[in-house]
């Protein structure tokens, strides 16, 4: 599994590489700081709650039609829009404090909260890496590209937190250093589209046996036909998935030990350093487990666990004990990410793939951009502001079963491991 599923990539995979690193850094960066930012401008803990919903809402919409559409269109073109709307959603937010505005440019650009993908570039990234590398090699493929992701994570949160942190101690106000981060992150947006803009013809949709049926799946309502079914299943349940998620996007868990312990962003940054780390080399891991009990029960039986870890970060009387148990559920609760993406990828042909990835992304960023409009009332109440890992961790656990239930037995078109 390990280099060797590398070695094979080509010039456009590695610069796919290259585009999730840049990106999940700045997701990173921004994630740490995003709602002390927020509140220092002088929105309450509902509104800001309130703004990452519009926020995550438009990037579903912008995702929809981007990812349903990029197969037909080109691929290239709607990553480097994807990037367009980055950088500029990341602008608008470093120059206004106005509560409208931040919700237009919240809603029509690209802003992860969470740490996590968010708009059309994942989907969009999973179809052209499956298109340039063979099926066997694919789960490999992806562990090492979520693997990358986490690890672009980890440090963009930890570089995030200690530019804060080292902005305020040369007299900067927190504002002033949150804002320097918020800055940043526009700036890698406007690094992404250069580096999309070099992908390749070799990233579309043009090998033979997906020509025959690309007519027939663009000319489907958002270019899916014969997979039409199992897409939409296994959509319903990754909203479950994200709109439990959502209750404790990394933001909002930042936010939380801050409420709880008084913890600030310099160390704030190290913890989800340390989290988004240990979530990429668990990553790492689930080709071997899927290779030998299969794609579905790597998925199910590495979740379940790392959810039940997830009830149990609140009911730790300290810090230090609070943070074990957070970066023990980091450390399993990512085996599911490249196993789900593989197993999308598997279930439907090469010519819907951007638009399957596009939905199944889309039905998890619906879910998640509902959440934190309830977390912001929740942690409004300091009496509530434990209640999200409850409800995150419960509802997690319910999906797991649903979806064992309901694709335990439903096998790839081909074998994806």
């Amino acid at each position: 599994m390990g280099p060797s599923a590398l070695r094979a990539l080509p010039r456009d995979g590695w610069l796919l590489f290259l585009t999730r690193l840049t990106r999940l850094f700045a997701y990173g960066s921004l994630s740490v700081v995003l709602v002390f930012y927020l509140t220092g401008l002088g929105l309450s803990a509902s509104q800001t709650g309130m703004l990452l919903t519009l926020t995550l809402a438009g990037d579903t919409l912008v995702s929809l039609y981007l990812t349903t559409r990029a197969d037909r269109i080109g691929r290239r073109r709607m990553l480097i829009i994807g990037a367009i709307l980055m950088a500029a959603a990341g602008l608008t937010f470093a120059c206004t404090s106005n509560l409208v505005f931040l919700i237009v440019a919240g809603t029509v650009g690209v802003i992860s909260p969470s740490g996590n993908e968010v708009g059309p570039f994942l989907s969009i990234e999973q179809a052209a890496l499956s298109h340039v590398v063979p099926d066997h090699a694919r789960t490999a493929v992806f562990a090492w590209y979520t693997l990358a992701g986490s690890f672009a994570t980890a440090t963009g949160a930890l570089c995030g937190g200690a530019v804060s942190h080292l902005l305020r101690a040369s007299a900067m106000t927190p504002l002033e250093s949150y804002r320097a981060v918020v800055l940043l992150y526009a700036a890698l947006g406007v690094v992404l589209t250069f580096l999309f803009a070099r992908l390749s013809s070799a990233a579309e949709v043009t090998l033979p046996r997906a020509a025959s049926a690309a007519p027939a799946a663009i000319g489907t309502v958002f270019g899916i036909g014969r997979s039409r079914e199992v897409v939409l299943k296994l959509s319903a349940l990754f909203a479950l998935d994200s709109f439990a998620g959502g209750f404790v996007v990394q933001s909002f868990a930042a936010y939380w030990f801050y409420l709880r312990f008084g913890v600030n962003p310099g160390t704030l940054g190290v913890i989800f350093f340390w989290a988004n780390a240990l979530a990429g080399i668990s990553a790492l891991l689930a080709f071997r487990l899927a290779s030998r009990f299969g794609l579905v029960k790597t998925m199910v039986f590495t979740h379940l666990p790392s959810n039940i870890l997830l009830i149990l970060v609140p009911l730790m009387p300290n810090l230090p004990l609070a943070v074990l148990v957070l970066l023990a559920r980091f450390s399993i609760s990512q085996m599911d990410v490249p196993t789900r993406q593989s197993y999308t990828m598997a279930v439907v042909g090469p010519e819907e793939r951007s638009a399957a990835a596009g939905i199944t992304g889309v039905a998890r960023t619906t879910g998640a951009a509902i959440a934190p409009l309830f977390a912001g009332f929740l942690f409004a109440r300091p009496t509530l502001i434990s209640v999200p890992f409850f409800i995150a961790g419960t509802l997690k656990v319910i999906y797991d079963v649903l979806l064992y239930n309901g694709f335990a037995a439903v096998h790839p078109l081909e074998k994806a491991t």
